[in-house]
């Protein structure tokens, strides 16, 4: 057999043994979550299952930095809490953990914050690709919903939009849908407005 050949099967072994240590899909917990090793990686834990969304695109990156600056300047110009961003586990509920592209926390619910993980944001950004669309526009949107976070940003790149949803009894609403020519304003944060385009503009 040939040398390679060889290589390729002991690693494939030493693959399988490495996987045999950690809990099959739909047995993860809290604790095994927690237990994983430290990656730059964003993962999340749903339904007892990991969730690794893929690496984000030099665009996805971009407009994350944007609006998070836009956010930043404004709560932290305001003494209105923090703005966080990516990887960061945020805890919904038990078993149910996100990562959202971006979050506020309110000084209000400060206890929230943690230095593993956090508890239910006041706001949340997710910037939408092609391979996180339905989780954004559904499965997140009904979790946020749920575990009571106040404001959902959906950020469309390929449409070049941006949607604001309130949490109304228990469900969300949308506050606005703002493109191109257009702005983008919160509920939360009375006199806040993001320029669409310039959150699409990329970097000068």
């Amino acid at each position: 057999m040939a040398t390679s050949e060889v290589m390729e099967g002991t690693q494939r072994r030493l693959a399988t043994e490495v996987a045999e240590l950690w809990p099959r899909q739909g047995d993860w917990t809290e604790e095994s979550y927690f237990a994983l090793p430290d990656t730059s990686r964003l993962v999340e834990l749903s339904e007892g299952k990991l969730i690794m969304p893929p690496h984000p695109t030099n665009t996805h990156q971009q407009v994350v930095g944007s609006l998070y600056r836009y956010f930043y300047a404004f709560i932290d110009a305001h003494n209105l809490g923090i703005v966080r961003f990516a990887p960061l586990p945020v805890r919904l509920w038990p078993d149910k953990i996100r990562e959202p592209d971006s979050l506020f926390v309110s000084h209000e619910h400060a206890d929230r914050i943690g230095e593993q993980a956090y508890g239910p944001p006041d706001l949340v950004v997710e910037v939408i690709s092609a391979s996180t669309r339905r989780a954004d526009r559904v499965e997140k949107f009904v979790e946020y919903a749920r575990a009571g976070v106040d404001e959902y940003w959906l950020v469309d790149p390929e449409a070049q939009s941006i949607e604001v949803f309130v949490l109304e009894d228990d469900a969300y609403t949308l506050l606005i849908k703002a493109g191109s020519g257009e702005k983008a304003h919160s509920k939360l944060f009375e006199g806040f407005e993001v320029d669409v385009d310039e959150v699409f503009a990329g970097d000068s």
